[in-house]
């Protein structure tokens, strides 16, 4: 009885412990998948598909630099210098980045949700048209890191030293970060962000464009008028050759087809080109037409009406969910028996080649590397209209996940006994990148329909195979040396792949000036309005001296009053409705605006936005203000200096203390240096000490509060009294303050506004 019991309490517990099982499995394959899903490879990629002049590229893990090739994939890691006189064009899949002469640009980062460029010299212009909400584009200088908020237009350009970096904003929003703050950029302004470990800005409206811009909008101009957009989407990389080198039809069972123009009798798809070994997706078909980007690595060919036609994957529907469209290295099956190393005879003679053939609309595409169920999906539907995802899921089955390279795949390809389909080469010509069409030879018709299909070929590459047979570049067409010691600033985390340029392998995460923890902007910074460089409406913003910096000398050519100041925040009282006007011929406020990291104000700091909801901003500030030394030259106190009157129902300010203790340095006393520049103060925050000398230790904020409208006006004791001001200019004197009731100082007061030795 005892032992009855016993087996019944054991199957009982067996039962509950299958049942668990079953509960757990489909959360530990969720699990799994989740995991594999993290290291897909990312759907897009860069292509240089426009090239005019001379460009060099260094593939990721290589260190010869070697010319270009337009239909090589980029990806993270790879470099790009274009040389003198030389412009270049790539897409990236939903935005477009061009180049100019002596411009040198490294992927740090080009994921699914990440596209971060680094240009450590020259001009880039980056048109962006798609941006989702998990996506970020970035674009890092020696100096400063800018980060696109919305779809629009930016440049970028790069002084030869680094130095400098100028953010010009055509259209859409961003966000520069730069010296430890940020600051939001907008539309139509042009940013100049001069020194590294310092940093400080100036601001102005657009300039006229330069021969670089106008070739971008020429550019913009032509894709924008592309009739294959209509049929492909503009994520689809390659698609911007379509229209010149090729033309539409409409096919009852494929519907809209690509026919390519020039193509030999008998040619067939991946015959003319070569194999590269690009990481992480490993052989990569590159095609030799100029065309040949989209056709060989989006959508699939057919034949139709006795030539091959391409059949792109789904078109874009106005009003559907977004779906980028997925890179594949190349859309073909291998052939074989005994492995991945097809063994098919060559020419007559045995021999272990390799061999392949295009995929039809209705095949399912096995990629040679592991992937995620969910990206085996994307990657099929996205490409075809005709498979369906019940297919794609039981191939994913029975060959990804249950994957033996020594099992053939046991199904039958649209293409695999086609005449003409299949192309061989040796296992020596596919390993070392060599041209297929001379490499390739006969194969025995009888022996390919015997092979089966296997997923790839699982041969090792060259270093040949990576860097591609392109010849190498001249040394004149190499970046210079220097850039591989120029500093990168970044504000998302690199790529642990990425490479800077000039260098050859992977950076330690030390090597990059992190901006991950800067401050916030706040504002945006004060633009210049109407305003042309002087004399040089037409040059180039790479080639110009950076505009009005925050310290430049007092006797530089007057701007015009800035206009595009932030205004005040709605049901705010208005800021400053006392203060007198300011003198006529005064240097602009602009010049000696906060900086970023400057220990002490300038002498010519204007006073940020008044706060929401808060009294008015010093409404009874003296004159002083608009009469101080102008910049770089010894600052005095200025002339009829007196404190403002203290708010309603509180002791008046200190009125005895030294002049030489307000707003300005010492007398003769040199201002700080140029570069040195205070951070602009951020919303809702008290503002920044103003009151302190620049060359003494910070003293307690004395500046009294402002004064409150409508309060009991109060007229300053009478012992204030002007202090000397030798070096400031003659100018008109502006109108005294009105008179407001005298307040009785405090004793204890009086006491605390005693000098300080």
């Amino acid at each position: 009885m005892n032992k009855h019991r016993s087996n019944t309490i054991s199957e009982l517990a067996l039962l509950l412990l299958s049942f668990a099982f079953l509960l757990i499995l489909p959360g530990v394959t969720r699990a799994q998948d989740a995991d594999q899903q993290d290291a897909d490879p990312p759907s897009r990629v860069a292509r240089l598909n426009f090239i005019q002049g001379s460009i060099s590229f260094q593939p990721a893990g290589t260190s010869d630099w070697v010319d270009a090739n337009p239909n090589r994939p980029l990806t993270t890691g790879d470099q790009l210098w274009a040389d003198q006189d030389s412009r270049g064009e790539l897409h990236l899949g939903g935005s477009v980045l061009r180049i100019g002469g002596q411009t040198a640009v490294s992927f740090l980062n080009l994921t699914d949700q990440a596209v971060q460029i680094q240009v450590a010299q020259g001009s880039a212009d980056l048109r962006v048209l798609h941006l989702e909400d998990n996506e970020n584009y970035e674009i890092d200088t020696p100096n400063a890191a800018f980060s696109i908020l919305r779809p629009g237009e930016y440049r970028i350009d790069v002084n030869a030293d680094g130095t400098s970096s100028v953010v010009s904003v055509v259209n859409g929003d961003g966000e520069v970060t730069a010296g430890g703050q940020a600051y939001n950029v907008a539309r139509g302004q042009q940013y100049s962000f001069s020194g590294t470990d310092e940093v400080s800005y100036d601001a102005e409206v657009l300039p006229e464009p330069d021969d670089f811009q106008q070739w971008n909008i020429q550019r913009d101009q032509r894709e924008d008028k592309m009739a294959s957009a209509q049929y492909v989407s503009r994520d689809v990389i390659g698609y911007e050759d379509l229209d010149d080198n090729g033309s539409w039809r409409d096919d009852p069972t494929y519907g809209h087809v690509w026919f390519p123009n020039g193509v030999a009798a008998g040619w067939a798809p991946y015959h003319d080109g070569h194999w590269a070994f690009v990481a992480p997706w490993g052989w990569t078909w590159v095609e030799d037409e100029p065309w040949g980007f989209a056709p060989f690595h989006y959508g699939r060919w057919a034949i139709v009406g006795g030539g091959w036609g391409w059949v792109p994957g789904p078109a874009p529907v106005v009003g559907a969910v977004y779906v980028r469209p997925v890179y594949a290295p190349a859309l073909v099956a291998f052939v074989g028996g005994g492995g991945f190393a097809a063994s098919i005879e060559l020419g007559g003679a045995a021999g272990v080649g390799v061999a392949w053939f295009p995929l039809g609309p209705r095949d399912v595409w096995v990629p040679s590397y592991h992937v995620s169920e969910a990206y085996m999906t994307r990657v099929n539907v996205t490409n075809t209209r005709i498979v369906n995802r019940t297919e794609i899921v039981n191939v994913y089955n029975t060959t990804v996940i249950n994957r033996n390279t020594n099992v053939a795949v046991n199904r039958t390809y649209q293409y695999q006994s086609s005449p003409g389909a299949v192309t061989a080469v040796s296992k020596t010509a596919f390993q070392n990148g060599e041209p297929v069409r001379k490499a390739s030879v006969q194969v025995n018709a009888q022996e390919i329909q015997r092979a089966k299909v296997v997923q790839t070929a699982a041969i090792a590459p060259t270093p040949r195979a990576v860097a591609g047979p392109n010849a190498p570049a001249k040394p004149s067409s190499r970046p210079p040396a220097t850039l591989a010691s120029r500093p990168v600033v970044t504000k998302m985390a690199p790529s642990a792949r990425a490479i800077p340029v000039g260098q050859t392998k992977p950076a330690p995460r030390t090597a990059y000036r992190s901006m991950a923890n800067a401050k916030p902007a706040t504002s945006q910074p004060p633009a210049k309005a109407g305003a042309q460089p002087a004399n040089r409406p037409n040059e180039p913003a790479a080639n110009r001296p950076p505009a009005a910096q925050p310290n430049a000398p007092a006797n530089r050519a007057e701007a015009p009053a800035r206009t595009n100041e932030p205004p005040a925040r709605a049901n705010q009282p208005p800021a400053r409705t006392n203060e007198p006007p300011a003198r006529e011929n005064q240097p602009p406020a602009r010049a000696n605006e906060a900086q970023p990291n400057r220990p002490a104000p300038p002498p010519n700091r204007t006073e940020p936005p008044a706060r929401e909801n808060e009294p008015p901003a010093r409404t009874n500030e003296p004159p002083a203000r608009n009469n101080e030394a102008a910049p770089n030259k010894p600052a005095a106190p200025p002339p009829n200096h007196t404190q403002p009157p203290a708010r309603e129902n509180q002791p008046p300010a200190r009125t005895n203390e030294p002049p030489a203790r307000t707003n300005e340095a010492a007398p003769n006393k040199p201002a700080p240096p140029p570069s040195r520049t205070q951070p602009p103060v951020r919303e809702n925050q008290p503002p920044a000490h103003t009151n302190e000398a620049p060359a003494e230790k910070p003293a307690p904020n004395r500046t009294p509060p402002p004064a409150r409208e409508n309060a009991p006006k109060q007229t300053p004791p009478a012992e204030a009294k002007p202090a000397p001001h030798p070096a400031a200019p003659e100018a008109k004197k502006p109108n005294p303050p009105p008179k407001e009731k005298e307040s009785k100082p405090s004793k204890d007061k009086e006491k605390d506004k005693e000098p300080k030795n």
